[in-house]
């Protein structure tokens, strides 16, 4: 059994190893929660969930799908059924239905609790994300409808005010937020165990080689649903204190690699501006609440977001195993497709990024969709020009090969060289010609070639200006 505060009851649920929220939360008769796609992309299953804000909380809306029931035990769920009622709608309810932004309904109470989600957040203030109101419209972004049309939401989202005296829901930020707790839960589908310490954790990993390391669940749940993919054991590392460090200072920033997305982009403000120009294109909002860096870099894709940023940015892996923690450039993390050096037992506990850092910089990432899409290719740079001359290029690259790759021959045809539109346009062409880029549904191999070239054309069309004032 798994114990779950929802809408403000407490409740003991029944739950498998591989259970999502999803399921628990419709067999409980909560079935405002929707499954559209079951891989975290349509936002029909969205929830709240309290999370610690400092001494706080702080609601976030995630995808109920994707989320395995036992990570979540002694967690506090709001589900859109707990935000109003027919008699007392929650204002993102009220004016989701004044404006219009409801048709079929499948998709509603997704999109009202991410409403309810950016109306709860501490930090809203007028004219940020140039709203009157402060609504970042982009905190809808996971959310999908299919026949209502997003005018008519976008307009509830914008009219909707602060949190009035007496909002339930508002008032309890000022209160702390369930600890995640130590559990463990043994079932005919598998083990599932949130341990206490890292060195429980390590042992664990130790006496269960091929178990199922699980931080935000973002890619493993999509295994689970579509694919009926099972784990024997399963070992929940995300609330584990020595992986979720946040330090900056002396030569290095250290990011923990259980730190969600969100959290880091809150945390970090515009301190390492490439990252912050890349976490608005990480999947959706939705996503990034639950999403980790550990868990973007253990799972090796070479069509992953954070590689080419990381690589850009000369980052280096902290991984702790039973022989202690050894640091590894990320350029030498990746060995083949998703192969790395991370030994059996080992976690990523950190990711470390030196200072100081590159001041040109630039992430690209082009896909079908701008926002929430998979890459076809992602570029990521950091460059220092000093009196008009490259001085340092980093460039990182993903979806061009097995694996993600830095572009040594495009620095070196980079470097030294003035910053000029003749260095910009010799060293395209041979970025162009980096990596073994195949043709797939997303993008031709010519496509890709032909879209790392103008990527280094565009940042220099974009920069030269301001390095050579």
């Amino acid at each position: 059994m798994v114990e779950l505060t929802i809408n403000g009851t407490v409740r003991r649920l029944p739950a498998a190893a591989h259970t999502t929220l999803l399921g628990a939360l419709r067999a409980e008769g909560l079935t405002g929660c929707k499954e559209g796609c079951a891989e975290g992309e349509c936002g029909a299953c969205a929830v709240l969930v309290a999370r610690a804000d400092g001494e706080g909380t702080r609601w976030e809306s995630v995808n109920a799908c994707l989320a395995l029931l036992p990570a979540l035990d002694g967690a506090e769920v709001v589900t859109s059924e707990g935000l109003g009622s027919p008699q007392a709608l929650h204002p993102a309810q009220s004016e989701l239905a004044f404006r219009g932004g409801s048709q079929c309904g499948y998709c509603t109470p997704g999109f009202v609790v991410s409403l309810a989600a950016e109306y709860l957040r501490p930090e809203r203030t007028p004219g940020e994300h140039g709203e009157a109101n402060g609504f970042d419209v982009h905190s809808l972004s996971g959310n999908l409808c299919r026949c209502t049309g997003y005018r008519p939401i976008v307009d509830a989202a914008r009219a909707l005010g602060t949190p009035v005296a007496g909002d339930p829901l508002a008032a309890r930020r000022s209160q702390p937020a369930p600890r995640p707790r130590a559990t463990r839960l043994d079932a005919a589908d598998g083990t599932f165990h949130r341990p206490a310490t890292l060195a429980e954790a390590l042992d664990l990993l130790a006496a269960h080689p091929d178990a199922r390391v699980l931080a935000g669940g973002t890619d493993w749940g999509v295994d689970v649903n579509l694919r009926r993919a099972r784990a024997a054991v399963t070992v929940a590392v995300d609330a584990l204190p020595e992986l979720r460090a946040f330090e900056i200072g002396g030569e290095v920033i250290r990011l923990g690699a259980a730190l969600t997305l969100s959290d880091l982009e809150r945390r970090l403000g515009d301190r390492v501006p490439l990252l912050q120009a890349w976490f608005p294109q990480f999947a959706s909002r939705l996503i990034r609440n639950s999403a980790t860096l550990g868990g973007n870099l253990g799972t090796a894709s070479p069509i992953g977001d954070s590689p080419p940023v990381l690589l850009a940015l000369d980052a280096e892996l902290e991984l702790v195993g039973p022989g202690g923690v050894r640091v590894v450039p990320l350029r030498d993390y990746f060995t083949g497709y998703r192969q790395t050096v991370r030994a059996t037992g080992e976690l990523i506990q950190a990711v470390r990024i030196p200072t100081p850092l590159a001041p040109v910089t630039a992430f690209h990432k082009i896909a079908k969709r701008r926002f929430d899409d998979i890459s076809s290719v992602a570029v990521g740079y950091a460059l220092r020009v000093e009196g008009g001359v490259v001085t340092q290029a980093r460039i990182g690259l993903g979806g061009v090969a097995a694996t993600p790759l830095r572009a040594y021959e495009a620095e070196a045809a980079l470097e030294g060289h003035p910053w000029t539109a003749d260095t910009a346009r010799r060293a395209a062409r041979i970025l162009g010609a980096t990596g073994t880029p195949l043709s797939d549904h997303r993008a031709s191999a010519a496509y890709r070639a032909a879209m790392l070239e103008q990527s280094l054309l565009k940042v220099h069309w974009e920069t030269q200006a301001e390095v050579t004032a």
